[in-house]
């Protein structure tokens, strides 16, 4: 599963803000520069502050990253939250396995906020998992009625992390048979989704910002890395071995080990 997401953003304070007040983040820990944010005590997202840290278009890194709440309530009190703030909303989506609401923060950093449908509704076309794109129901979803509690509810968990990618074979090769995602779906010639577990998908990966788009220069505005959590210590070694076997250096950090994808895009592997 996925596990924090960690962006570079251009003023703390101003984020914060934004994610407690807009999105309903409880703020774990923070110092001038980081903060850590979560729901229910875990840390979903960290936040690094660098003021002069460029903005970029064109480029692999983060599509968006998308938090999976625990119900529909949950996201019709997310829809509200929006609506009270007056948040601008990019787009909105049924897309059968699960019902989303997309926006961006401050530093145009992509957010999805979603909720699954139970996995017996998902729709499934030739025994193959089918994801559409039709218009959410507003109004069906804003008749749920309204949850206990202000912000997001304990058992919010970062759902899955959409990237730019440069090249589709390439990051197939590498989330596939490095990682070890299974293939779920793919979407034209310019997207595919892969996951772990039957899940619709843990990682989407495009080449909407252009094949062969080159990564965006070091400290730049948007992700940093994110985590991607094994079930034991064995799992994480096989990762280790099969990407070292393929050439994908593998730097060790902090509670895990850090590579990267053929876009550059870094990942934390971690129990």
């Amino acid at each position: 599963m996925v596990g924090s997401v960690h962006l570079t953003i251009s003023d703390v304070n101003r984020s914060v803000s934004f994610y407690e007040s807009h999105l309903g983040f409880t703020v774990n820990r923070r110092d001038d520069r980081t903060a850590w944010l979560g729901a229910g005590g875990s840390d979903l997202l960290v936040l690094s502050q660098c003021e002069t840290a460029p903005r970029v278009r064109g480029t692999t890194g983060l599509y968006h990253f998308a938090i999976l709440v625990p119900s529909r309530a949950d996201l019709a009190r997310s829809l509200r939250r929006l609506v009270m703030t007056e948040t601008v909303l990019q787009g909105a989506a049924d897309h059968g396995v699960s019902e989303a609401l997309y926006l961006s923060d401050p530093d145009g950093n992509g957010i999805e906020i979603y909720r699954d449908r139970p996995r017996a509704e998902w729709p499934y076309v030739g025994g193959h998992l089918q994801m559409g794109a039709d218009p959410l129901d507003f109004d069906n979803l804003l008749a749920e009625p309204a949850g206990p509690g202000a912000g997001l509810a304990p058992g919010t968990v970062i759902g899955h992390v959409h990237l730019h990618v440069s090249r589709l074979a390439d990051a197939e090769r590498f989330y596939v048979d490095v990682l070890g995602f299974d293939l779920m779906q793919r979407y034209g010639p310019s997207a595919i989704f892969v996951s772990a577990g039957g899940y619709h998908h843990h990682i989407g990966l495009n080449t909407w910002a252009g094949v062969g788009a080159p990564p965006p220069p070091p400290g730049a505005i948007g992700l940093r890395h994110f985590t991607v959590k094994l079930p034991t210590e064995a799992a994480v070694a096989d990762v280790v071995r099969r990407a070292r076997a393929g050439g994908v250096p593998v730097d060790p950090i902090e509670n895990g080990h850090l590579v990267r994808d053929p876009a550059g895009n870094a990942i934390r592997i971690a129990t």
